[in-house]
């Protein structure tokens, strides 16, 4: 049975854009390793932080949609630990609401 996901992480700013893009295809591929369908990928950028984390004010913020059996989260989950790149990230399960929501804003997101 598989559920619908959303991670949000932050990577180190020290990245070059390279080492950023590096950094998503890493996790991509990792979820789609463990069977997971990428719903949605969104870069939001360097974004600032609401407080400093590991001596940073500002991050990569990078969102993404998935579909995957719920042993895929503990194996993304113990990724994003095992990378000294990412400074923080959450997981969660979508509810019927959340998942509605989500892919209304998709779809204004392509008619735009």
């Amino acid at each position: 049975m598989t559920n619908k996901y959303e991670t949000v992480f932050i990577l180190t700013p020290v990245l070059s854009d390279d080492q950023m893009k590096e950094a998503v295809g890493k996790f991509k591929g990792l979820l789609q390793e463990q069977g997971a369908e990428l719903v949605n990928e969104e870069l939001w950028g360097m974004k600032k932080l609401a407080y400093p984390i590991e001596k940073k004010s500002t991050g990569f913020y990078v969102m993404l949609e998935f579909e995957a059996e719920p042993t895929v989260i503990d194996k993304l989950e113990v990724a994003y630990r095992r990378d000294e790149r990412v400074i923080r990230f959450l997981t969660i399960k979508q509810d019927k609401f959340h998942a509605a929501y989500a892919e209304k804003r998709r779809n204004l997101k392509k008619q735009a």
